[in-house]
């Protein structure tokens, strides 16, 4: 099961982010894989293990609620010919049922890496494997956007890619949580000397490919998590040295872009500041407020999840160039799609997001305290950046936040491999306070 999350993430992230049914295919069978492992070891044991964590069963609400949007309620008025057509809450049955399902997807695959994630040897494995992972993946898109900067592989087409996502959106979405856990552990001091190069190396080369890709979004979630990485070093046990991290911070910055600048990427920079807008492409603006009037009239339960796309087209009013499938705006879409019980179970989820974010970078233990750090200030990334897009709809990039969600969880707990140099560690620097 533990390998699995492994290939989930590997497999999601190279294949075009799994937006592709066939690739969707074959997520849902590696899940569902982990499933088996699971009941496997369930009847070996003859023990029924879980994890009792309270954040997954929000995943599991939404996709009730979304089954919900789909039970017939009565019949719609004839429309002449066509009769007994069903009355639902959501305005697209069949989306709706897909979203649902994928709910329940992402669901079982945050409870068998919450499962999994049992001790600190694992949550190390799955700490250098981001920032391994993460580093190559940084360095092949900043390789392929000099070499062929239209196609994925030299293979797929499309106009705005960048490594092997679609959208440089996408990119910068799935890179902005990966940054996260080295530059946690850096932060924190939990990196001993001999590999904190490596680590800041990694850092920098996955930041240097968020500004490559263009991605505004991208680069203010990269910003606002340097500054949230300070603040959650300061909410930790080591209040010592806050303005040594201020500064560090400030320069990790600064040799990401200087190191952007070193490959090139001038235009980029530019790019970001430019403001202006083709003719006849929808701004983000003029969506979300066409969004709150979606939101106005379709409440208290919403058009239906997954039935934006259907819904927009009602109060659409510009010119027709472009068709709007989601809402730039992952808080409105919730609350547009799922009306009240949505922005109910929304708010849930952040509260507990938090609760458990808070408690776990305040563990004695400082492995796990960087860990933690790490996977709290990539959540956070994710959490900032849909503010301004819809990353969270890619499966990779669900994936990824699910596994840093699960490493946040499993951080806050003992383990009895908990790491003896860390420990040692920490007594000196107590000893020497």
């Amino acid at each position: 099961m533990f390998i699995l999350i492994f290939a989930t993430i590997v497999v999601s992230t190279l294949l075009y982010g799994a937006v592709h049914q066939g690739v969707l295919a074959l997520v849902y069978f590696l899940v569902a894989s982990m499933v088996v492992a699971w009941a496997i070891d369930h009847f070996r044991t003859g023990e029924l293990r879980f994890s009792t964590e309270p954040l997954q069963f929000v995943l599991y609400a939404a996709a009730v609620y979304g089954l919900i949007q789909v039970l017939p309620f009565g019949a719609l008025p004839d429309a002449g010919l066509v009769s007994d057509i069903p009355n639902t809450i959501s305005l697209d049955v069949f989306t709706t049922q897909v979203s649902a399902l994928h709910f329940l997807g992402l669901g079982l695959f945050f409870s068998m890496a919450l499962f999994s994630f049992d001790s600190a040897s694992r949550l190390r494995k799955i700490a250098v494997f981001i920032t391994v992972f993460g580093a190559v993946f940084a360095f092949f898109a900043i390789l392929q956007s000099v070499l062929s900067p239209t196609k994925i592989y030299g293979l797929l087409e499309r106009p705005l890619p960048f490594g092997s996502f679609v959208s440089r959106n996408n990119f910068a979405g799935w890179m902005e949580m990966a940054i996260a856990v080295p530059l946690g552990m850096i932060f924190t001091g939990s990196v001993s000397q001999d590999k904190r190069l490596i680590y800041i190396t990694a850092a920098v080369l996955m930041g240097v490919s968020i500004v490559l890709s263009g991605s505004r979004g991208g680069l203010i979630a990269l910003v606002l998590q340097l500054g949230f990485l300070v603040l959650v070093t300061y909410m930790s046990r080591d209040r010592s040295s806050t303005g040594l991290r201020l500064v560090f911070g400030i320069s990790v910055f600064a040799a990401i872009i200087a190191g952007t600048v070193f490959v090139g990427g001038e235009n980029t920079l530019t790019r970001i500041s430019d403001q202006g807008v083709a003719e006849g492409v929808v701004t983000r603006p003029q969506i979300w407020t066409t969004t709150l009037k979606m939101i106005r009239d379709s409440q208290p339960f919403g058009v239906g999840l997954g039935a934006f796309g259907v819904a927009y087209t009602k109060y659409d009013n510009a010119s027709g160039f472009e068709r709007v499938e989601q809402a730039h705006n992952d808080y409105l879409q919730v609350v547009s799609d799922a009306g009240v019980v949505g922005a109910v179970i929304g708010l849930v989820f952040m509260f507990l997001v938090f609760k458990v974010g808070i408690t776990s970078v305040r563990v004695r233990n400082l492995e796990r305290r960087g860990i933690a750090a790490g996977a709290f200030v990539g959540v956070f990334g994710a959490l900032i950046h849909s503010i301004f897009d819809f990353n969270l709809h890619t499966t990779a990039i669900a994936l990824l936040f699910l596994v840093l969600l699960a490493l946040l969880v499993a951080a806050g707990s003992k383990y009895e491999d908990d790491s003896v140099e860390h420990k040692q560690r920490r007594r000196k620097r107590e000893a020497a306070a």
